[in-house]
């Protein structure tokens, strides 16, 4: 069993995770580096209170809501059939520190528009995929964490005229693409109406139309977007800027208060855990950030 230390978590500012020396680097083929460590499984785990705890104990393992097509973060290798990413091996963490193996784990692909209605309905036991905090989610379910703070970025092709943004409205006139359901397709539709939009349940479709000049741009959170600039180095870069907050947290059934506390407290004891996870998945493409201390229970 790997022994964990403690640490003190800090915040981290959104501005500092995105450096543009970094966007166009990482593994060739834009997928993760590895090397992820193997998640560590409890034996003996009692989580008394927690109803999600206790179906998932009865089916034999959790149903964890996941993407699948943001490499470095939560990716399906359609050759391998192999799950690999940050937010995949977040999700492996939590779930070894319930006493659950790999095997155990079944992963349920969520479109982002679908994610509160998959936990209301208890399609899923928890949901780990780029899934920011928001008061109006929070009406619906709870988070636990953050455990990644990011903010919305734009991706645009190679030889985009588009060298940087100094404000979102700078793509007034143009088409920009992103995620139904996502925050940044939704700031620019209430705040910047002179903005085209295009929206997609996926956004590597959005990437698709990019490569293709269909869409102008991808907007969405710069830790995606870093992603899909490593994987298509020579044709899209990542413009400098952040333009919101996003802080990615884990999206639990409403009002399981010891599923939150005992993943808050994974997060709070395991930052080593934490950051030898992002060094294998993230971190490969060469941003350095550190872990942001997970929000006090409300």
């Amino acid at each position: 069993m790997r022994k964990i230390r403690n640490l003190a978590v800090v915040g981290i500012a959104a501005t500092a995770l995105l450096t543009l020396s970094a966007c166009n680097s990482g593994s060739p083929d834009g997928t993760d580096g590895g090397g992820a460590p193997e998640a560590d499984v409890e034996e003996e785990v009692t989580l008394e209170g927690s109803a999600t705890y206790d179906a998932m104990v009865e089916r034999g393992g959790p149903v964890i809501g996941v993407k699948e097509d943001q490499p470095n973060l939560g990716y399906l290798d359609a050759t391998t059939n192999e799950r690999s990413g940050f937010d995949i091996e977040i999700a492996r963490w939590i779930a070894g520190s319930l006493g659950f193996e790999e095997g155990d784990i079944e992963y349920e692909p969520i479109a982002s528009a679908n994610r509160e209605q998959a936990l209301v309905n208890g399609d899923v036991d928890y949901y780990v995929g780029t899934y920011s905090i928001t008061d109006q989610r929070k009406e619906q379910i709870d988070f636990a964490g953050p455990y990644f703070v990011t903010g919305q970025g734009f991706l645009v092709g190679a030889d985009s005229e588009m060298t940087e943004v100094s404000g979102v409205e700078d793509f007034n006139g143009m088409t920009v693409c992103s995620a139904t359901g996502s925050t940044p397709i939704q700031n620019i539709k209430e705040n910047f109406p002179e903005i085209e939009t295009e929206e997609y349940d996926l956004y590597s479709a959005c990437v698709d139309d990019l490569l293709n000049g269909k869409v102008d741009a991808v907007t969405t959170d710069a830790a995606i977007l870093i992603g899909y600039a490593a994987q298509y180095p020579d044709e899209v870069k990542v413009l400098d800027g952040l333009f919101t907050e996003e802080r990615y947290g884990v999206g639990i059934p409403k009002g399981d208060a010891a599923l939150q506390e005992h993943i808050n407290t994974l997060f709070t004891d395991g930052g080593d855990t934490w950051q030898e996870i992002f060094d294998a998945t993230l971190g490969q493409s060469g941003i350095e950030v550190e872990q942001p201390a997970v929000d006090p229970v409300e």
